[in-house]
């Protein structure tokens, strides 16, 4: 069976202290029981996380989602957004992980790729130079998150068209905007084969396109 890559990206600077952080965990717990609930996700997806703040971590590996088992994820007292170093990381990744087809092996299908902060990058040339190296590869979806009033929409539209927003950092939020990514992976798993940009299912009322 080909993998569907799923990487996660997760902001966890000092800001997300508290209540975001402990949402977001909560979120991560919803999104992967119900992509288990979902036989096409549940064959294909495989899913990596990265988290980032003074520096850009992975959380666990691409793994099969019947064995992934999401820890809890700590914030620092104050810290930095090193999203650039986030995606450097997610580059690297790729290039380790990623199965590419050959005569006698299909490969993985083209990653999908959740972005999710609530700020602006502080490592910005180099944010900026992932975002063009991250432009050279291909990729199923990216989809960035600009999460709270302080997140910079502006610099995540270098990355990607496809950028949403939340207004607030509460459970409620974070849990609808990772009820909506188990959805959009999904709906990838099903479509893997298509050809061009995954479509997106219409998100709901906490989650806004930005456009």
């Amino acid at each position: 069976m080909r993998r569907l890559p799923v990487y996660l990206l997760i902001d966890t600077s000092g800001s997300m202290r508290g209540e975001p952080i402990q949402a977001v965990n909560n979120g991560l717990r919803v999104l992967v029981n119900a992509l288990r609930q979902d036989p096409y996700a549940l064959e294909s997806v495989h899913l990596g996380i990265i988290t980032f703040d003074l520096t850009a971590r992975e959380l666990f590996p691409l793994t099969h989602l019947e064995q992934v088992q999401v820890p809890e994820i700590e914030v620092p007292q104050s810290g930095a957004t090193f999203l650039g170093a986030a995606l450097e990381l997610l580059l690297a990744c790729m290039e380790r992980d990623l199965v590419r087809g050959a005569e006698d092996r299909k490969g993985d299908w083209r990653p999908l790729v959740f972005l999710m902060t609530d700020g602006t990058p502080s490592d910005i040339q180099a944010y900026e130079n992932a975002v063009a190296a991250m432009k050279t590869k291909p990729f199923g979806n990216i989809v960035a998150c600009a999460a709270g009033p302080k997140a910079r929409q502006d610099y995540l539209k270098k990355l990607t068209d496809q950028v949403v927003s939340l207004d607030t950092l509460d459970g409620v939020s974070f849990t609808q905007f990772f009820k909506w990514v188990s959805a959009s992976v999904a709906m990838g798993s099903c479509s893997a084969g298509a050809a061009g940009e995954r479509t997106l299912p219409p998100p709901p009322a906490e989650v806004r396109l930005v456009l």
